[in-house]
């Protein structure tokens, strides 16, 4: 379980930018809610501590019990639908004392950890349609169980995610180009039906933000626009350097209440209007810089399933990262999305360092002849990287 290691392997640098990524965001949540920023800060350290941890344990042996880890993930979507609480329509969260846990959002590194030992163990069998039908039901009943919540923007991240996962661990070409012509038959069909107005695929509010997106004039949805309107507005008020963190102007976004969950969903506005383009690009730099020293480290992975993790986290972190940041923007419909490190959520930021924990250890097991490994991949058809 545990190993001798060569501290030159240790990745410094993924810790320094997650941290420093982690300390804007305490400073933004502070500045949002200054109630919530002890607590955020309290998140931090506990997501550093774990992921030091997890970051000597040799993640081979965690993913032994990777079945084990598949039924805990389907049995915390179970409880929340049947014992969680709910807030705004849906069901998603745990309440322990005075936290909430989402399960949701340990789901997507359980399930990154579940595939990557998966595919592994199939490594040769991957394009066989005994597999992908079986990897399919696999990652079908999580969404089922998540779609059920309702979260509908979780459910396409995940199933996103899993896309992403099955196509570093080496799955053809031609079914990749196949399984898009039905995303994009289906999309188109999902469209039609949901801007129906007596549709019942989605929740109502779920509709109203789709067509709020497509019609942002209508003065119907008025009340789905202004939020990221005035998240618009914010961003572009900050200017080149912004207002500073915790500035008391009434006419601000964050101090004037101009927007609601600004803490979480638009964590994003508070530092455009508070640290300004110059904070703003900071932030998508360190966001970028993670995500490519994920990259970095599947290529030196010492086996498959240790390219999938380090992929599956560059995955999650992009992907949160575009969806909470074309909110923001107005780029994407408004929905709920956590801005990785940033935002305030204890549950999603323990869980991604819980992730980056397993990465640093896939780093510390670098291979030693790298090009012949390389070499033997291509012929057997496995990417090393997305």
């Amino acid at each position: 379980m545990l190993k001798q290691y060569k501290l030159r392997d240790y990745n410094f640098r993924l810790v320094l930018w997650l941290i420093a990524l982690s300390t804007l965001g305490v400073l933004l949540v502070g500045s949002a809610e200054a109630s919530l920023e002890n607590k955020q800060l309290a998140g931090v350290i506990l997501g550093v501590f774990i992921m030091l941890i997890l970051s000597l344990i040799d993640f081979s042996w965690i993913l032994n019990f990777y079945w084990i880890i598949y039924g805990v993930n389907i049995l915390l979507l179970l409880l929340v639908i049947v014992a969680g609480s709910s807030a705004g329509g849906a069901t998603r969260w745990f309440a322990i004392g005075g936290f909430r846990f989402q399960p949701v959002e340990l789901s997507k590194i359980l399930l990154i950890l579940f595939f990557s030992k998966y595919f592994m163990v199939h490594e040769n069998d991957l394009n066989k349609p005994k597999i992908i039908l079986r990897s399919l039901a696999l990652i079908g009943l999580p969404l089922i169980l998540i779609f059920r919540q309702p979260d509908l923007k979780n459910t396409i991240t995940i199933f996103i995610l899993f896309s992403l996962l099955y196509y570093a661990a080496g799955l053809s070409y031609k079914f990749i180009f196949s399984v898009l012509a039905i995303v994009i038959v289906l999309g188109a069909v999902f469209m039609t039906i949901v801007i129906q107005p007596n549709q019942s695929l989605i929740k109502d509010y779920q509709r109203k933000r789709i067509m709020a997106f497509l019609n942002p004039d209508s003065p119907e949805y008025t009340d789905d626009t202004t939020q990221q309107n005035n998240s618009v507005t914010a961003i572009g008020s900050g200017e080149l350097t912004g207002k500073g963190l915790n500035n008391s102007s009434v006419s601000s976004a964050n101090k004037g209440n101009f927007i609601s969950q600004i803490q979480t969903d638009f964590i994003f506005a508070v530092a455009g209007e508070e640290l300004g383009f110059l904070g703003s690009a900071g932030i998508v730099i360190l966001l970028l810089l993670i995500v490519l020293e994920c990259l970095l480290m599947s290529r030196r992975a010492k086996d498959l399933s240790g390219r999938i993790v380090c992929c599956g986290m560059a995955a999650v972190v992009s992907i949160q990262s575009f969806i909470n940041i074309g909110v923001a923007t107005r780029m994407l419909p408004n929905t709920g999305t956590p801005l990785p490190f940033v935002s305030y959520g204890l549950t999603s930021l323990v869980s991604l360092f819980i992730g980056m924990g397993i990465v640093l250890n896939v780093g510390l097991q670098n291979r030693i002849h790298v090009p012949e490994v390389r070499r033997t991949s291509r012929q057997k058809g496995v990417r090393i990287s997305l």
